[in-house]
């Protein structure tokens, strides 16, 4: 049976993304600092009738990342799909805000997804398979007053993702982002912007960049906007 690795799986768009992949009968390892959330989603998850790992990590650490991803290797075998979804966003202007927000946003936002993918590719590569899909954000696209570490972040996911789209060329996997625009999560409560769209809105098109595109979307960026 496949598998799945999902950042942030706890809540929202990570929630509703491994929700769709064990309905599409994947097994997933679920990733989070919330033990007791990602608990319930493991059940929701279970019901799908695949297994569902759960796994604390805190992608702001390196060594939780090692420990998580080796984790799911070990118990689930080599991940067909990992999901890059965990983020975080604190704002504030870039000559008052304390450098290390500045810092935190850039190490969960895109030295995270960067190091998870460097966990989890020698066990993917040496099955010959799979998809390696980032959440950016619709900041990828644009600059916006008070969150200049977090635009930095997505435009940074967005050039990693296109970059190792280019060194996964001919080894039967692909990497892919899918930048959502105004979706209904904690992320976006406070933001100022109303929700345009669920996460399930979000986890569809995940879904079917992990599982149904072609090789031929390798590199793409797919902007999910809302209607």
């Amino acid at each position: 049976m496949s598998a799945a690795i999902v950042t942030g799986a706890s809540r929202g768009i990570g929630r509703a993304v491994a929700l769709a992949l064990a309905a599409r009968g994947l097994d997933v390892a679920l990733l989070a600092r919330d033990l007791e959330a990602l608990s319930r989603v493991a059940d929701e998850a279970s019901a799908f009738g695949v297994r569902a790992l759960v796994l604390a990590c805190d992608v702001a650490r390196e060594g939780d990342i090692a420990a998580a991803v080796a984790g799911a290797v070990e118990v689930l075998g080599a991940p067909e799909v990992v999901v890059n979804n965990a983020g975080v966003i604190r704002r504030g202007l870039v000559h008052e805000q304390p450098i290390d927000d500045l810092r935190h946003v850039l190490d969960v936002d895109l030295v995270a997804p960067m190091l998870v993918a460097r966990a989890a590719l020698p066990s993917m590569l040496a099955r010959g398979r799979g998809r390696l899909v980032q959440v950016a954000s619709v900041s990828a696209t644009l600059g916006t007053a008070g969150a200049a570490a977090y635009c930095a972040a997505k435009w940074g996911l967005v050039g990693f993702t296109k970059s190792l789209a280019e060194e996964l060329r001919g080894t039967g996997l692909a990497a892919m982002a899918v930048l959502p625009g105004s979706v209904d999560t904690a992320m976006l409560a406070g933001s100022g912007f109303d929700p345009d769209m669920a996460p399930d809105d979000v986890a569809r098109t995940i879904t079917f960049l992990a599982l149904d595109a072609p090789l031929a979307m390798n590199g793409s960026a797919v902007e999910v906007f809302g209607p």
